[in-house]
């Protein structure tokens, strides 16, 4: 687990593996007001059973940096049933304190930047994650997840430049345009979905979070916060979130960790904990279980 001296800001999640079959030993946390940091390698087999590994690697405050899992392995490696595999990093980046977060304030889908603080733990984040290969980065829209992904990005040892692709018109398309293939080498295309946004609190957005358990109770609160189907007023429950932001990891994200991309994505609280419960065929239930502790004790 995470030193005590950033036991705020970074959490860690262990994922022993995925594929037809649910890991039966799993341990997945989530830390108040920060962001979670870890990397996993993904083995996609060529056989039919399209049976996977993925192991998730917390880097430990106390390392200076942490290695490179995929210059240390082979890609031409093989498995027990002589399956070509390959083998690609996912690099999971909670966002760092936001100005919200600062002031205790239900902060959902309305877009507020980080605090001083959330700029060090984002520059922290990219120390402790400056050796492992990225080829492309996806951020929520909010601006607290894509400034959190650029300032990792600022202290990795390739230096190569983060470039947000804008494809919402066929103007900002043709505008977004490299035209020196050497440049393109040294950039990461940098891809924003709202899909990937934290869960929308309707209502309760802006609100402190204390004032609000006291108007409506902390039960009431709790049961909205506690229960998987169950929204805010005019807000989103985690299944809604769930089914959004999974939705969009296996049609764009899948992908390119299968055809062998190293992918970073820097997005929220609930988003990166339903992508969790998708790799890990975790139940609602069990999913609510593991995250009772933080539940009691954080606000988003």
């Amino acid at each position: 687990m995470a030193a005590a001296v950033f036991h705020q800001c970074i959490g860690a999640i262990q994922v022993h593996s995925c594929g037809t079959e649910k890991s039966g030993n799993s341990s997945l946390r989530f830390i108040s007001r920060g962001f979670v940091i870890d990397y996993g390698l993904l083995r996609k087999g060529t056989s039919s059973s399209h049976r996977c590994k993925l192991h998730v690697i917390h880097a430990s405050t106390s390392d200076a940096s942490v290695m490179d899992p995929i210059s240390s392995t082979s890609h031409n490696s093989t498995d027990s049933s002589q399956n070509t595999s390959i083998e690609t990093a996912l690099i999971l980046i909670r966002h760092g304190e936001s100005l919200w977060n600062e002031k205790n304030l239900f902060t959902g889908c309305v877009d507020v930047p980080l605090t001083k603080r959330g700029v060090e733990e984002a520059v922290e984040a990219g120390k402790r994650i400056s050796n492992i290969p990225v080829d492309m980065i996806f951020t929520s829209a909010l601006i607290r997840a894509q400034m959190t992904a650029m300032l990792a990005m600022t202290q990795h040892r390739r230096k190569k430049v983060p470039i947000v692709m804008h494809n919402e018109s066929k103007e900002a398309k043709a505008w977004n345009q490299i035209y020196s293939e050497e440049t393109k080498k040294q950039s990461i295309p940098v891809i924003t979905a709202w899909q990937l946004n934290e869960r929308m609190y309707g209502e309760l957005q802006g609100l402190n979070k204390q004032e609000t358990a006291e108007r409506y109770g902390k039960e009431q609160v709790h049961g909205w916060r506690r229960s998987f189907d169950i929204p805010p007023p005019n807000g989103e429950s985690l299944e809604m979130c769930s089914q959004r932001a999974v939705a969009y990891f296996r049609e764009h994200i899948e992908p390119h960790l299968q055809s062998g991309k190293h992918v970073m994505v820097a997005a929220h609280g609930n988003s990166l904990r339903s992508i969790i419960m998708y790799l890990e065929k975790l139940t609602s239930q069990e999913t609510l279980a593991l995250y009772r502790q933080e539940l009691d004790e954080m606000l988003h």
